[in-house]
């Protein structure tokens, strides 16, 4: 197969593509500023043991064409002394860039747990630091200032008092009404899935945009108060990340182990929030699922927003440890501000790892010459990767209905009429599913009654290969493909199609990421409260799925189809959507 062959199956949103950020063997949140000149400073947590061993410490790395090259590391804090973590970059409008992380101080060999045993990891505790650079990344400073964190109930309540702090810091800083936000957790003890008890604050300083003289920057600890941003009902709220709206208020997401990310708004310049709450697509909506992972929110210079996250969530409070897990693929949700609130779109497959156990996390995000670019990690390779403006566009355009339209791009087949009486009927091949091939089925369906079941679309031949789509006794659909190998099948959600109304469902196969995804009435299924997962993964080793020669559409007498198309691509959630805005 010559080159252009190859490139031709290169997905875009698998990670493996993407452009390498240098790094000793552990490396996390590699941020990135982009100074005056252009260049790309990239700061992040490394070390050559795995995370949280000795040795852990923060760097810097220039790149001076995108992401194509980079410099060779250039310790802010050396692997020597004691542990530097989880650092987050600031860029002031003199070209000064300033880099705060979390510093041992003392230099802790060991920490006391909730269970009273002595436990080595030391890397969430100390002073919250800082040190600077004038010359873009390529030095920094020789001295380290503190950031003096207001003590708070959570960390008298910590086995020392309060001395020394439990802390991290994930929430890059920003810029909202001439002042500073940076967001961290504080954590008041260590146990099972290490931070077992946290909660979120913001250190805010309004000088420090012009203040030249390092030691004279003021800070101020919010919220308010002798507590910190919770989470709705269980003891880990962490990973607070702050956007500004239009509107002057502020807006913040952080991880639970609960099975949604929470989020809460603050009107009075982070001084009060409103309650925790679980984040939801609009507000009074559906909750957005999430377990225990970055759950970043970004504004653009449109004014617009993205939700990076990862579709699914249980309640792991009795597990914490477990939350963890399943942090592939990434999601996004674009979104919009209305009357003070964000409403999100419906999210899309942003990125991908051929391993489903690799976890993608700590992302950033880069807006430049009017392309968007996108960092990450996990854990052990952080890279760059370009995102498609389309598809951002795609997600925000989600908001505005009155512009959907149907899509046509891909289109195979679409029938409606006497084709879909049950009648056999001559079908295009389907793509395989080898090499990123993918397909997506849609119909409009209306079922009789809450016992109605039936088969929607049917290609199998005799010796079971094609694909079939049906309606449950359960009141869902089901999606089985067969290539003569191996079989699989896959449901959405329970309680969505409703008798005696029409309906509109696309079910989408991706073989990119090998997922199966369905859209009913333009909502992505995420599993509501019987599953942790709406969508599903299918054998890469699945290939051709075309069945017999004539398949059969409809014909059940207690459910009828409409319409029904198929494509030759995986839609994205975003067509899904517009096709059901557009055909209602």
């Amino acid at each position: 197969m010559n080159e252009e062959k190859i490139n031709e199956w290169r997905d875009a949103r698998n990670i493996k593509w993407g452009l390498e950020i240098p790094r000793e063997f552990y490396c996390d949140q590699p941020y990135i500023v982009v100074t005056k000149r252009g260049e790309w400073v990239c700061v992040m947590t490394t070390g050559q043991g795995v995370e949280g061993e000795r040795g852990q410490h923060v760097v810097s790395t220039i790149s001076r064409d995108q992401g194509q090259t980079w410099s060779e590391l250039i310790d802010i804090e050396p692997a020597d002394g004691p542990e530097a973590s989880w650092v987050m970059p600031l860029l002031v409008p003199s070209g000064r860039i300033y880099a705060f992380y979390t510093y041992n101080t003392d230099n802790r060999h060991d920490v006391i747990s909730d269970s009273g045993r002595l436990i080595s990891r030391v890397d969430t505790l100390g002073d919250l630091t800082f040190k600077y650079s004038d010359d873009d990344g390529c030095t920094w400073s020789a001295e380290r200032y503190k950031v003096p964190i207001r003590s708070m109930a959570i960390d008298r309540n910590n086995p020392y008092g309060g001395e020394p702090q439990f802390f991290w810091g994930v929430g890059k800083p920003i810029i909202h009404q001439d002042a500073v936000y940076m967001g961290l957790a504080k954590v008041g003890s260590f146990g099972e899935g290490f931070m077992a008890s946290s909660e979120g604050i913001f250190m805010k300083s309004k000088n420090i945009l012009t203040e030249h003289d390092a030691s004279r920057i003021e800070w101020e600890t919010l919220p308010d108060g002798d507590y910190g941003i919770r989470a709705p009902h269980g003891r880990v709220a962490d990973e607070h990340n702050p956007v500004g709206l239009a509107d002057g208020s502020l807006y913040c997401t952080f991880r639970t182990v609960e099975g949604h990310n929470g989020h809460a708004y603050s009107r009075d310049g982070g001084h009060t929030w409103t309650t925790s709450q679980y984040a939801e697509y609009r507000p009074g909506g559906r909750r957005i699922k999430h377990p225990r992972a970055a759950n970043f929110v970004r504004k653009f210079s449109n004014g617009k927003f993205i939700l990076w996250f990862h579709n699914h969530g249980r309640d792991n409070r009795a597990t914490p440890s477990l939350a963890y897990n399943d942090r592939n693929p990434v999601w996004m949700c674009g979104g919009v501000e209305k009357d003070g609130f964000i409403h999100w779109s419906q999210p899309e497959i942003v990125l991908y790892d051929d391993d489903p156990a690799v976890r993608i996390s700590y992302p950033d995000f880069i807006e430049e010459g009017g392309k968007y670019f996108i960092s990450e990690t996990q854990k052990t390779v952080a890279r760059i990767h370009e995102l498609d403006g389309a598809l951002l566009e795609a997600m925000w355009g989600q908001h505005d209905l009155k512009n959907a339209k149907r899509t046509k791009h891909g289109l195979l087949y679409e029938a409606e009429g006497a084709a879909l009486a049950g009648t056999p009927t001559k079908l295009p091949k389907l793509p395989s599913l080898q090499n990123g091939g993918s397909f997506t089925v849609e119909l409009w369906l209306l079922a009789g009654s809450r016992s109605a079941a039936g088969p929607l679309l049917e290609t199998r031949g005799a010796d079971g290969r094609g694909i079939a789509v049906e309606l449950t006794v359960r009141g869902t659909l089901r999606l089985t493909m067969n290539d003569g190998r191996s079989e699989c099948s896959w449901e959405s959600d329970e309680g969505l199609l409703q008798p005696n109304r029409w309906h509109h469902a696309a079910i989408i196969v991706d073989g990119g990421p090998h997922i199966i995804t369905m859209v009913i009435d333009g909502e992505l299924s995420d599993g509501g409260k019987q599953r942790q997962f709406g969508w599903g993964r299918f054998s890469p080793q699945l290939r051709e799925v075309n069945g017999g020669e004539l398949g059969v559409i409809g014909g059940a007498q207690s459910v009828m189809v409409g319409e029904l198309r198929l494509y030759d691509r995986y839609l994205l959630t975003s067509e899904a959507v517009g096709n059901y805005q557009s055909g209602r």
